[in-house]
């Protein structure tokens, strides 16, 4: 398959094989991270691999109870690391803040995820999948705590990796025409902007298990994994909120605007704890 079409038809996989990944696999992954593309080649990323399980459970646990973390054979947690540059620079009688600047912050989280989809693409090509764990971000205090993750690194992202037991079948996207500007910023209109999602996700139907398949798939796949009636959870919840369109249930049922709002202070509080002062203000 070329890699067009490899890059087209990858699915967030959540449900994997009980099947481990061969170590000469586990190699090429770590070795694609550090081939990633990087600002000024600082290469400020470390990746912790987790796949005992006690780790696998722990993991798990620090990202929201989500089951496929626990069952896929491979975790991958990409970390923001300024512990190793700041040390190479003491020992070469200079000094690097990138902890105080935001551009150096910005462009290492660029190099992260470049570094992690290196490993989706390359897993994708050899028979593997492989999804995103974000949620972690809300437990950094913890995850450096359990993986003795010292100050001035920062884990920011997980990538869960194993042979697909199943995949979805289609998850919706925005059109090309959507997201495509030529030369300039093109401002859509309101009549744009709401087409452009109703094509995407359609109408909350009455058959709402159907529509969770193309709006929340992480809550099918819960359901089927490890966590019975969640979807009729998720259903009482979008009746008591009355939701009525797209927009509705993913900022007040699956990412509540409020919540998400509310940790920002959390999360830079452990910066804070890690040594970073990049999002203190100072004149």
């Amino acid at each position: 398959m070329d890699v067009y079409s490899l890059m087209m038809k990858r699915r967030s996989i959540r449900d994997f094989k009980d099947q481990e990944i061969p170590e000469s696999i586990v190699e090429q992954f770590v070795a694609v991270a550090g081939a990633a593309p990087s600002g000024g080649n600082i290469q400020p990323l470390s990746v912790i691999l987790v796949r005992d399980a006690e780790g696998r459970e722990r993991l798990a646990e620090l990202s929201g109870g989500q089951p496929w973390v626990r069952k896929a054979p491979l975790s991958m947690i990409f970390c923001l690391d300024f512990f190793r540059i700041k040390k190479w620079a003491e020992l070469c009688q200079t000094e690097f803040q990138g902890e105080k600047a935001l551009n150096h912050f910005l462009i290492a989280y660029a190099d992260l995820m470049a570094a992690a989809q290196n490993v989706v693409i390359l897993a994708e090509s050899l028979g593997l999948g492989s999804v995103y764990i974000g949620s972690v971000q809300n437990e950094i205090d913890e995850m450096r705590k359990y993986y003795e993750i010292p100050e001035y690194v920062l884990p920011l992202m997980v990538l869960s990796l194993g042979y697909p037991k199943s995949a979805p079948q289609g998850i919706p996207k925005l059109k090309k025409e959507v997201i495509l500007h030529q030369e300039k910023y093109r401002k859509p209109d309101d009549g744009e902007i709401r087409k452009a999602f109703d094509d995407k996700y359609g109408v909350i139907e009455e058959n709402v298990e159907k529509y969770l398949e193309k709006a929340y798939v992480e809550a099918v796949e819960a359901e089927k994994l490890d966590s019975p009636k969640y979807i009729e959870r998720v259903k009482k919840e979008m009746k008591r909120l009355d939701i009525r369109n797209n927009a509705q249930f993913l900022f007040k049922v699956r990412y509540p605007t409020k919540v998400m709002v509310r940790l920002n202070g959390r999360i830079l509080q452990s910066f804070r704890h890690a040594g970073f002062e990049t999002f203190s203000v100072k004149d």
